[in-house]
């Protein structure tokens, strides 16, 4: 069921590449499931380092579709160590449940999984405030998943009130910070929204149930990490969320809760030398879930031809994704936030079908003399930008059935090169379609 087609990857060259992170571009959703299914058979770890169950990945292999919020891709290969990291906040719930989802698709899921024992959790306090938050916010709302990340992040920061992993295996730490932390929280969503108060006895039982299940798989990953780098082992980064949702560099406070894009020693405890290759994920054009400026949103038939062919619909919420043109003053910025060397095209055929289309190369700042080539990542400043946009001739052929890059039309290599120019860095992958086939590898 795995062994699918997939397109031919030089070994020698995935390994001259040496330690690859994947680090999405844009506002996330880029595809990066898929490249990270196709590489990590030349891996020896899958190290999951930022964000939780808010990301979402699909893949598919063959005619099976599978989806991940927490844990790894790379599970999908039976010899691949996966490793979430203490960068992670983990619901155990989801946890548990991903697990048993892929477990029931096949997926062998026994000693290839590691969870840090020092990973945040997840508390059912955590996904209320974060609900009601959203909820009260009305014409302010940030576009949350309401899975409780942010809130559980607030709490890593004011240690007091964190718990880890590691608590849920033991009754007596479990029961003194519950006893401790849900009166407070209580008080906290009275204050600001009226709730009822919540009974810690059902949320012990019921996570210290999850934290006996988990118990197999949690672990001290740093360690494990440091003997893997010690020992040369080969080790592929799965990044979560995007460069552009970054808590510290993206479009605040339009962003996730964690770093995105430069978050990686601090969320595995790996020095920064351990990655030698960064590789960037982007769409052939630009989507966002939620709110936040979007300079290049088609709010117009051909956004919603390109949200229908893309099928752009979140796998964590299911809502519509927001679509427009490709914007290469983001991809520059996020390019030089992320140090990537090389990108990963995804989802070009999704624009086979247009007579003409347009790429963002500079904005237009209202009150400014000069148009902008650096992406001001202040939400409000970059609510007054307008793109700049250079138009390229598009292309009606199929792209579904090719197995060369050379194969493509002579306008769709145009586009890549138009792109290429503008980003500064070469296009090594095009995805052409979701199947593991359907790559072309230059």
């Amino acid at each position: 069921m795995l062994s699918a087609i997939a397109p031919t990857i030089n070994p020698q060259s995935l390994r001259e590449l040496g330690n690859i992170s994947i680090v999405g571009l844009q506002w996330g959703d880029e595809g990066k499931g898929k490249i990270i299914d196709l590489l990590s058979c030349e891996f020896d770890l899958a190290v999951r380092w930022n964000g939780g169950s808010n990301a979402g990945h699909k893949v598919e292999v063959g005619d099976v579709k599978y989806r991940f919020h927490l844990i790894p891709i790379g599970i999908l290969r039976p010899n691949v160590t996966c490793v979430i990291c203490s960068g992670v906040v983990i619901d155990p719930l989801k946890t548990l449940e991903e697990i048993d989802g892929l477990s029931t698709q096949g997926v062998s899921i026994e000693n290839n999984l590691k969870l840090s024992a020092n990973a945040n959790v997840v508390f059912p306090y955590h996904k209320l405030q974060d609900q009601l938050a959203e909820a009260k916010a009305a014409g302010g709302k940030i576009g949350t998943t309401g899975r409780g990340i942010g809130p559980c992040y607030a709490d890593k920061a004011n240690r007091s009130t964190a718990i880890r992993l590691i608590d849920l295996l033991d009754d007596a730490r479990l029961t003194e910070k519950l006893q401790r932390i849900v009166p407070e929280k209580n008080a906290i969503l009275k204050a600001l929204y009226g709730t009822e108060p919540l009974d810690w006895k059902p949320m012990f039982e019921q996570y210290r149930a999850c934290g006996e299940q988990l118990r197999p798989f949690i672990t001290d990953t740093t360690k494990l990490l440091h003997a893997a780098l010690k020992e040369k082992k080969r080790m592929l980064f799965e990044g979560a969320n995007a460069v552009l949702l970054d808590v510290d560099h993206g479009t605040v406070p339009y962003v996730t809760s964690s770093n995105c894009g430069t978050g990686l020693s601090v969320g595995t405890g790996l020095p920064a030398r351990a990655v030698n290759t960064t590789l960037g994920i982007v769409k052939a054009y630009s989507t966002r879930v939620g709110s936040g400026p979007f300079p290049t949103e088609l709010d117009n038939a051909i956004g919603e031809k390109i949200r229908e062919r893309g099928h752009e619909y979140g796998t964590t919420t299911g809502r519509p994704r927001r679509c427009g043109w490709i914007d290469t003053v983001a991809l520059r910025y996020s390019i030089a936030i992320s140090g990537a060397s090389c990108v990963s095209l995804m989802l070009l055929d999704v624009l086979s079908g247009f007579d003409e289309l347009q790429i963002c190369t500079a904005y237009k700042i209202k009150g400014a003399s000069q148009n902008t080539d650096w992406f001001p990542a202040d939400a409000l400043e970059l609510q007054n930008a307008q793109p700049v946009y250079e138009t390229v001739a598009g292309w009606h052929e199929p792209l579904d059935n090719i197995t060369t890059y050379e194969e493509l039309p002579a306008a769709a290599k145009n586009y890549i090169a138009r792109l290429e120019h503008h980003i500064g860095v070469p296009v090594k992958i095009v995805s052409i379609g979701p199947g593991r086939h359907q790559t072309l590898i230059r």
